[in-house]
């Protein structure tokens, strides 16, 4: 017995009300129209097995108020002149919303909406379509809309503040709360700013200072000076040093290698190289090596896991640095610690096109699975001499392609 039910026509309401159709219906009255509802009555045959269940059925759907039923007057070659319900009809936005409960939050999105109207007609304009495309959203965030405008209507006034988050001065808003709201803020920043306020080339959550002009937190890098002779004086003999992104770029030594690892004792344990420092590597972030130029008269050494991402890892440092050349990053090294060996949890398939011959055959077998299934060796488990051996042979700068 499939025939429709009062608990049918909520759901086929519910689902309006799901894909924001009943709340555009209140930004745009003129919008809603006189809806009729999917409707499934029993047939001829059903009314002479089943008289008793229609009998049962056909008071539910009459006891829904929301709702208009068009009859259909019929004879039946049993039950004589009779009439079932031929067409259901939602009559008007309320109905709507009181059949599926939702009459309180319509009622609190209109007044979202007529604060919005009152904040700023310009601003309500800007947000307007954000409002008609994402009307649901809007209802979650009832609670900070009215600090949302209050950042955007501020930002109108002040586009690329060149300032930091924490110093933005409203009330009720604080740096953490925009932090929070970085991807709304986002959608409607760029439907309330105009294109020159907007730094396109800056996306994603990370990058919303750069976008909209504040002031981001300088990236930092971290180094230890590989040769006495080239150190920072007092400073002690560690050398371990941080700096910014700006400072890097405009460090002013002798240096003619360089060498980036991933892992933090192998950073630190680096031993004593002449003319050399190592960089504690950030895994995929590379971006805040390029504006230090210097690096591309120096020789690079990338030293990371022998894994499919340690191979990705060097793919990418290639990009901003295409003369870097990998370190303990080969077959020999793999297959002379095959008792280290662990295991990748989630072996990277594509290609890398940057990668030497040599280093792409490992990574595809790698990748391939050729020797063992995800197999990944981490750079903390090779042994040390290993190290020593590899970066004894490396050429002398006087001698090196790289110069």
């Amino acid at each position: 017995m499939t025939w429709t039910r009062p608990a049918d026509l909520r759901t086929q309401v519910q689902k309006l009300w799901d894909k924001g159709d009943l709340l555009r219906a209140l930004i745009d009255p003129t919008s809603w129209q006189p809806r009729r509802l999917r409707l499934v009555v029993p047939d001829s045959n059903e009314l002479s097995a089943q008289l008793d269940a229609v009998r049962a059925w056909l008071p539910e759907l009459q006891a829904v108020p929301q709702v208009r039923l068009v009859w259909r007057d019929f004879t039946h070659r049993l039950l004589g002149s009779s009439s079932l319900p031929a067409e259901c009809w939602l009559d008007s936005l309320p109905n709507a919303l009181a059949l599926i409960g939702k009459t309180r939050e319509a009622r609190r999105f209109d007044a979202l909406l007529q604060t919005t109207r009152a904040y700023d007609a310009n601003l309500f304009a800007c947000v307007l379509p954000w409002l008609q495309r994402r009307p649901l959203a809007t209802l979650a965030l009832a609670e900070e809309w009215p600090r949302l405008l209050s950042v955007l209507s501020w930002l109108q006034e002040h586009p690329r503040p060149g300032i930091y988050l924490r110093q933005v001065d409203l009330p009720g808003v604080d740096s953490k709360f925009i932090e929070s709201q970085r991807g709304v803020l986002t959608e409607l920043l760029d439907l309330c700013l105009p294109l020159h306020a907007i730094d396109a080339s800056a996306t994603g959550a990370t990058q919303f200072c750069r976008r909209y002009g504040f002031k981001d937190k300088p990236l930092r890098i971290r180094l230890r000076v590989l040769d006495r002779s080239l150190a920072l004086p007092a400073l002690g003999s560690d050398q371990d040093i941080t700096l910014t992104q700006t400072d890097f770029a405009q460090l002013a030594l002798p240096v003619q290698r360089v060498f980036i690892t991933e892992n933090e004792v192998n950073f630190l344990a680096f031993p004593h190289v002449p003319g050399s420092l190592v960089i504690f590597g950030a895994g995929y972030g590379f971006d805040v090596l390029t504006q230090a130029r210097w690096l591309r008269e120096c020789a690079v050494h990338y030293w990371g896991d022998l894994d499919t991402h340690g191979f990705a890892i060097l793919d990418q440092l290639r990009a901003h640095l295409p003369h870097t050349q990998s370190l303990l990053m080969d077959r020999a090294t793999l297959l002379a610690h095959r008792m280290q060996w662990g295991v990748e949890p989630q072996p990277l398939l594509r290609d890398l096109p940057r990668l030497t011959t040599d280093e792409s055959l490992v990574f595809n077998d790698l990748r391939d699975n050729r020797l063992q299934a995800n197999v990944r060796l981490e750079q903390e488990r090779i042994g040390f001499g290993c190290l020593q051996r590899a970066l004894a042979a490396l050429p002398t700068m006087a001698n090196s392609a790289t110069n």
